[in-house]
């Protein structure tokens, strides 16, 4: 393919000679002469270890080019790939001024550009940018300038994984290669684009192509769990070396349990966390922090955070109508009776206060065979549990005009679908599509 790469950067760099390396025309664009002018050269604009060799290959072979004109770029392209900076305004928020100037340039640079034989020219994204950028900004800019005769556009964002000082290595090997497109022919040649990422790996076409938005976020969310987890590693070392403990020989071994530790498990959106273990250890370390004059605000926000999940449930019920709650699975977790710390129990506790009418539907708990501080927690909580409680869904559901549900049982599954109240909210993410396509659907993070 011929592939426009306006800003040449870090990642627009990596990223064009890359692609020349496998066999594409590609162009490089900045407004820039000082990174235009070394791949010109055959030189990399910016320092990362075995970059220079591969610019200076791209440009002896024919295929890597550089540009302070667009038009040059857009003649005859099949992509532009949109990697320019996006900086932090002094709010916080992305400055996206660069990424509305570099889709007008392709929007105008297609009045005087021969387009492709096809005729179509897909725009895809880079950047990190936020949710709906896509959507919005790209969009209003092309409607903005006039339709250029033979060129049809169609958008997505495809985000770049790399890091500074193993770019290369990230860029031929990365975790994932995910496309968000509402066009199919965006996303068919995409696919082509990258296949040789694949093909060195020996694996069939991996493109993963999804919702825009989605693609949009992905960024974020990759990049704050990575500052968490460097956060996470450094709380744990300023605690714990009051008490004689290697940190590092901590996390070393922390590392190796890919069951939990290191895995899917716990990263699926959904209610608050709960039980005999996390709430009551996550404590015990802050004690251990405050009786040291150490704080940690991440390990204290989690717990803040657990409690909004909570709250935001009641809220979204109270701004809601009716007074008539079901709700479906009690203990903090599927298929056991543990109901202490349970945020289901913190839940109802909370919405019996305000005066709803609840009825709970659990397939395990059975209040006569509580014990011990299970009992006792429960007890506290929901003195009337006897009366509320159900091991049946159907009685739970009569008269509801909301369901909460956690539970994910055939039972209470096959009971919504038989008697769905007006309102459901979806505290796992697990109940299945067909639940997912009842009228009143919510999900509590979705």
């Amino acid at each position: 393919m011929k592939v426009a790469v306006f800003g040449l950067g870090y990642v627009g760099s990596v990223t064009a000679a890359c692609l020349a390396a496998n066999g594409h025309d590609v162009w490089g664009v900045d407004v820039d002469t000082a990174k235009v002018g070394p791949i010109t050269e055959g030189h990399s604009p910016v320092v990362e270890p075995g970059l220079d060799e591969l610019v200076a290959d791209g440009v002896a072979a024919g295929r890597l080019h550089a540009t302070t004109d667009p038009r040059l770029a857009l003649e005859r392209a099949d992509v532009s790939l949109i990697c320019v900076g996006t900086p932090s305004t002094a709010a916080g928020s992305t400055d996206l001024t660069y990424i509305r100037r570099a889709v007008r340039d392709i929007a105008e640079a297609a009045h005087v550009a021969e387009p492709p034989e096809s005729g179509f020219h897909s725009i895809v994204v880079r950047s990190t940018v936020p949710p709906g950028t896509v959507d919005e900004v790209v969009a209003r800019v092309l409607a903005e300038v006039p339709a250029a005769e033979g060129f049809t556009f169609g958008t997505a964002m495809c985000p770049e994984f790399l890091r500074e000082g193993s770019g290369l290595a990230d860029f031929y090997d990365p975790p994932f290669v995910v496309v968000g497109t509402r066009n199919a022919k965006v996303g068919t040649a995409l696919t082509d684009l990258f296949a040789f990422i694949f093909e060195r790996r020996g694996l069939g076409v991996d493109v993963q192509v999804v919702d825009i938005r989605t693609a949009e976020a992905l960024k974020y969310a990759c990049n704050a769990f990575h500052a968490t987890k460097v956060s996470f590693a450094n709380e744990m070392g300023r605690i714990f070396r009051y008490y004689g403990v290697d940190s590092r020989e901590v996390m070393r071994i922390f590392v190796q349990d890919t069951s939990l530790n290191i895995s899917p498990y716990y990263l699926r959106p959904g209610f608050a966390f709960g039980g005999s273990c996390l709430p009551k250890d996550l404590r015990s370390v802050l004690h251990l922090a405050r009786v040291n004059d150490t704080d940690l605000p991440l390990l204290a926000g989690t717990l803040a955070t657990n409690e909004l999940t909570v709250r935001d449930v009641v809220d979204r019920v109270v701004a809601g109508p009716g007074r008539e709650i079901a709700l479906l699975g009690l203990s903090f977790k599927h298929a056991t009776d543990d109901l202490r710390e349970s945020p289901s129990v913190e839940l109802a506790e909370r919405l019996i206060g305000k005066g709803y009418n609840l009825r709970i539907y659990d397939a395990i708990v059975n209040p006569s065979r509580l014990v011990g501080a299970n009992l006792r927690h429960v007890t506290s909580k929901l003195p009337h549990l006897q009366r509320v409680l159900t091991d049946d869904p159907i009685a739970a559901l009569a008269g509801a005009d909301l369901a909460i549900v956690s539970a994910t049982d055939t039972a209470a599954i096959d009971a919504l679908l038989t008697t769905p109240p007006s309102r459901t909210i979806d505290l796992s993410g697990r109940l299945g599509n067909a639940v997912e396509a009842l009228p009143g659907y919510e999900g509590v993070g979705w």
